[in-house]
């Protein structure tokens, strides 16, 4: 009988009948940000921006709005947090004993952003919030004392001036609650491997000896490992090793076009659930089943505020304005298109997360990630968010009826004329001439911003077929290193995507 289990699945169910979410997002906002205010009206950005004057004011939000530019990362970085790195009390109160890498993306190098005691308590007072609401699930009580596999990147982290650093999964890695560690795999010798072949290759020969209910990560590599796991002990699906495994927490990139290669790989259905874990914070989780809308973490220690992804906050190019209309949670509508930023205990303030939101019911608070502001296709007037060139490859999936698990698209120019060029990550044979005229048909259909370019400044759309493992390959090239948080970008410069096409010939 599963004691342990029974309690731990008893004080979910009683949290969950205790807890509401707020009525007041305006409210349940401003008090996050008078926290925040609070705790770091001392340093030098607190000071230098006038925090105890905003604190007094009679309408707080729109004064912190007044004093405080909005920040993207290179303004942050340059005139704030590498001083972070020398000195204390700069952005946050001390001196951050981490600093994440981010995957880097989105960008040329990797950003080195500032993990404080207080962002961990963040990260780890969502986890909870996270696990809590696994009450709304129909989990057995045993679930509870089995194990969870976590696939982050290694917790091996390199010495910098004063701190640690590498990519914040392995950071929260090595942060875990020591309550959680009885459930934790692959726990802390295998999680500080830094080459992912063999951290990979350990996971395998230790999974026998797990009973995993449970497992998170970003779904590319997630699926590599259970490949690599049926592999080496000869099974059919996973199912015949883990049997009780039932839940997949994803992250990092959209799961639709990953699905069907995930299905392949089992004896029966997971649970999916989303989580929208940055390095910046831990902004959003899916809580309840039928959804993969995830809901935003309103009340641990984070501040958001949204920018309309339209003509209200950024030109046609994608550039944000000058002067940007600007919202907080009491004042943003469901359906529409948002860029984020977020104020929050690592000394990150009014800080551009470039990803873009859409909410999807506001009674709970419950959104979707629609994009990355740099994942916008428009050189040539295309228009193309992100999410249309999810949906775009989904269509193209199931109307060639194969499985598309990774792409990235550019616009290049050849003999004076645009062009679109996609490379498509595919383990099966297609006609990469029919594609490109299926894809494009598709694209049509869905923006007709898309179908106006290609009347006019858009000449040509091509395709070119790899395997997503030689994708993997140009990634670790690229970065030195696989796995973990790194991810393919879906929109490239002419001049990476040139860069890949020379690598792939």
């Amino acid at each position: 009988m599963p004691i342990v289990g029974n309690l731990i699945k008893t004080a979910l169910d009683l949290n969950s009948k205790l807890q509401h979410l707020p009525e007041d997002a305006r409210q349940v906002q401003l008090e996050q940000l008078q926290g925040l205010l609070e705790k770091s009206k001392s340093t030098s950005f607190g000071t230098y921006h006038g925090f105890s004057q905003v604190l007094a004011a009679e309408d707080l939000i729109a004064t912190f709005q007044a004093q405080v530019p909005i920040h993207d990362y290179n303004k942050l970085y340059e005139r704030w947090w590498k001083q972070q790195q020398d000195f204390p009390n700069i952005t946050w109160p001390g001196q951050p004993k981490y600093f994440a890498l981010s995957s880097g993306t989105t960008g040329k190098t990797s950003k080195r952003i500032p993990v404080t005691d207080d962002m961990l308590a963040s990260f780890r007072a969502v986890g909870q919030s996270q696990i809590a609401s696994l009450a709304n699930f129909d989990i057995p009580a045993d679930f509870f004392e089995k194990d969870i596999l976590m696939l982050s990147s290694s917790a091996d982290l390199s010495e910098h001036k004063q701190h640690l650093e590498g990519e914040i999964s392995g950071i929260n890695s090595l942060n875990i609650p020591g309550w959680f560690d009885r459930f934790y795999k692959p726990g802390q010798e295998i999680a500080q491997i830094s080459d992912w072949d063999e951290r990979v290759a350990a996971i395998a020969a230790a999974a026998p000896d797990w009973d995993v209910v449970a497992i998170a990560g970003i779904p590319s590599w997630v699926r590599m490992m259970l490949i690599k796991i049926i592999e080496v002990h000869q099974l059919e699906t996973i199912h015949d090793l883990w049997p009780n495994l039932r839940i997949y927490a994803s992250g990092g990139v959209a799961f639709g076009p990953h699905r069907k290669s995930f299905e392949k790989l089992l004896a029966k259905p997971l649970t999916i659930m989303d989580t929208y874990l940055a390095s910046e914070g831990f902004f959003a989780f899916t809580a309840r089943p039928d959804t993969m809308s995830m809901q935003l973490a309103v009340e641990h220690g984070i501040f958001y505020e949204f920018i309309p992804f339209d003509k209200r906050g950024f030109d046609e190019t994608g550039q944000l304005l000058d002067d940007p209309l600007v919202l907080h949670l009491g004042q943003v509508e469901e359906g529409q298109d948002y860029a984020l930023m977020a104020s929050t205990p690592a000394g990150a303030w009014r800080y551009l997360i470039e990803d873009t939101i859409k909410f999807t019911d506001l009674s709970r608070f419950e959104m979707v990630i629609s994009g990355r502001i740099k994942y916008y296709l428009n050189v040539v007037g295309s228009q193309l968010s992100e999410e249309k060139l999810n949906d775009g490859i989904g269509q193209l999936s199931d109307e060639l009826g194969v499985e598309i698990n990774e792409f990235a698209v550019a616009a290049i120019q050849e003999d004076g004329e645009y062009l679109h060029q996609w490379v498509l990550g595919t383990n099966e044979d297609i006609d990469e001439k029919a594609a490109a005229q299926s894809l494009d048909k598709l694209l049509q259909d869905l923006n007709k911003n898309y179908k106006v370019a290609r009347t006019k400044a858009l000449k040509d759309v091509r395709v070119k077929a790899v395997r997503p493992t030689q994708l993997y390959s140009w990634l670790e090239a690229r970065k030195d290193k696989k796995g973990g948080q790194i991810k393919l970008p879906k929109v490239m410069k002419a001049k990476m995507m040139l860069k890949l096409l020379k690598y792939l010939d």
